[in-house]
């Protein structure tokens, strides 16, 4: 008696998580089919609580002879794999807050400022927010400007500004010439993983190797003397 109750209640269960996925599934699908409607269409002006899936533009003026890079990352090359990071450079609003912007992968290992137009300008991409150091991340050296960690305030007061945004803005933009050193600009808005039915197929998979496998021991139970 204890095993078939047992049994129906792990099937329920095991349905119910899988219908549960369905679900996710769904919504899911609405947040990308949001962050596709976003990407193609203008950005928008940088809201006070911007999210990761929303393209937006910033306004100010480059501040110049700065810059750090982020992150290590390894490219194809033309010949051997290159290594490098995404450059950094800030931009600072008419109010007087600095955004630390992320240009793009660049196949160097010390930052090399790219010379920027003057004046206001324009740029458009995503935010990208700080984030907590994870277990393997290589320890930051402010000293040669990199940063394995992105820490907005900390990279910021260690460029030398107090009024930084908690968030750095990562630049969309075309591609340059293959080969090239400048940095790589994003070309899409960044889009989560959508693995809820593949997690649903499991889920039901169980609860069909749970009903074979009830069954089986019914059997072997019913035959016994």
């Amino acid at each position: 008696m204890a095993p078939g109750i047992w049994a129906f209640v792990c099937f329920w269960l095991l349905i119910g998580l899988g219908v549960w996925q369905l679900y996710r599934l769904k919504w899911k699908e609405g947040i990308l089919a949001q962050i596709h409607v976003a990407e193609i269409s203008p950005p928008i002006p940088l809201p006070a609580h911007p999210n990761r899936f929303e393209k937006v533009i910033v306004t100010g003026h480059w501040v110049p002879g700065k810059a750090v890079l982020y992150g290590d990352e390894v490219h194809d090359g033309p010949v051997t794999p290159v290594e490098g990071g995404e450059l950094v450079q800030p931009l600072q609003e008419e109010s007087g807050r600095v955004i630390l912007v992320d240009l793009g992968w660049v196949p160097e290992r010390s930052p090399k400022v790219v010379p920027e137009p003057t004046g206001v300008v324009s740029v458009v991409g995503y935010v990208h927010r700080t984030e907590a150091p994870g277990w393997f991340a290589g320890a930051d050296d402010p000293a040669a400007g990199l940063y394995y960690t992105f820490n907005a305030a900390r990279i910021g007061a260690d460029m030398g500004f107090t009024n930084v945004a908690p968030f750095a803005l990562v630049a969309m933009g075309p591609m340059p010439p293959i080969g090239s050193a400048l940095p790589q600009p994003a070309q899409h808005l960044p889009q989560p993983p959508n693995n809820h039915y593949q997690y649903a197929l499991t889920w039901f998979g169980f609860a069909i190797v749970l009903v074979f496998e009830f069954f089986f021991f019914a059997r072997k139970r019913l035959e016994e003397p």
